[in-house]
């Protein structure tokens, strides 16, 4: 009988822990009507940091939250995580849209910045400590919420993206848009790319978010060229230069490319990786800073 007791006791206790992925309905301005989905974990860092994961054409935030290692992570250092969810143009963000590329104007990139917001207010997060990462379209809108928005995440990390405003003016942003011609690799110069941050947010004189790209060279839908011109555009943004290559980082199919020291900008290329370079959690954690 005391036995029994105890087995249902424990029982209680534990259906009442096990954080888990919750929708949050009303977290504020939501433009194009997207989703949030997030994950608090059950040892919350006192000033947590938040991270912003964005899933690729096709998906969903939940299925995102599925598709890495990060909640484990939080689940270790106490670091909150955002998920995103698109309905909208085959669950692909709106990337090519002038709304998003434009400080305020609106857009995904609006909607998301408010989930940031409603999250920092709700859990006394660290606002000097929000970032983003994302796989393809997820890439592409982390390179657009550092363009858009640089007073609000501190750095990205983009899985086979491209560079902010790359897709400017199209009518969507899709495998199967009609104009492929950001995907397959456009080109500007560094000085191009870098003024097309600036005119996101006239004015802006603060830090830029650190940025880190990764590509496999065998991508075929989203071209490698598409990973150069980004850190082309990320070089002239953040004022450094190209520094080094490392052979065999974080991998023997991989080649880093450092600027500067490495503290806020980095590259990485795979070898025989194609479309998408699957995410390596822990380089990521430790460009945002936190796993050591």
């Amino acid at each position: 009988m005391l036995l029994s007791s105890l087995f249902t006791m424990l029982a209680l206790v534990a259906s009442g822990l096990g954080a888990k992925l919750e929708q949050v309905a009303n977290f504020g301005g939501n433009p194009t009507k997207i989703n949030m989905y997030i994950y608090v974990p059950d040892k919350l860092a006192s000033k947590p940091a938040v991270i912003v994961a964005l899933h690729p054409c096709g998906g969903t935030g939940p299925q995102w939250y599925s598709g890495t290692k990060l909640p484990s992570y939080a689940d270790q250092t106490g670091f909150i995580l955002i998920y995103p969810s698109t309905p909208n143009q085959s669950n692909c963000w709106d990337v090519q849209n002038a709304a998003s590329l434009t400080h305020r104007a609106g857009g995904d990139a609006l909607g998301i910045v408010n989930m940031v917001n409603y999250t920092l207010a709700k859990y006394n997060g660290d606002a000097a400590r929000v970032f983003a990462m994302g796989s393809s379209s997820g890439a592409m809108m982390t390179n657009v919420l550092a363009g858009s928005y640089p007073d609000v995440f501190e750095a990205g990390s983009a899985y086979s993206g491209i560079a902010f405003a790359c897709s400017a003016g199209a009518a969507a942003a899709t495998p199967f848009a009609p104009n492929q011609t950001c995907a397959q690799g456009l080109r500007h110069t560094a000085r191009e790319w870098g003024d097309f941050v600036r005119n996101a947010y006239p004015g802006y004189a603060g830090r830029r978010p650190r940025m880190q790209i990764w590509h496999g060279l065998a991508d075929t839908l989203v071209r490698p060229q598409c990973a150069v011109e980004a850190l082309k555009q990320w070089s002239d943004v953040l004022d450094v230069a190209w520094s080094k290559n490392v052979t065999g980082t974080p991998s023997s199919a991989y080649t880093q490319m450092l600027y500067g020291d490495g503290t806020k900008l980095q590259g990485y290329f795979g070898v025989g990786v194609g479309h998408t370079a699957p995410v390596n959690e822990v380089y990521t954690l430790r460009f945002f800073g936190l796993v050591s």
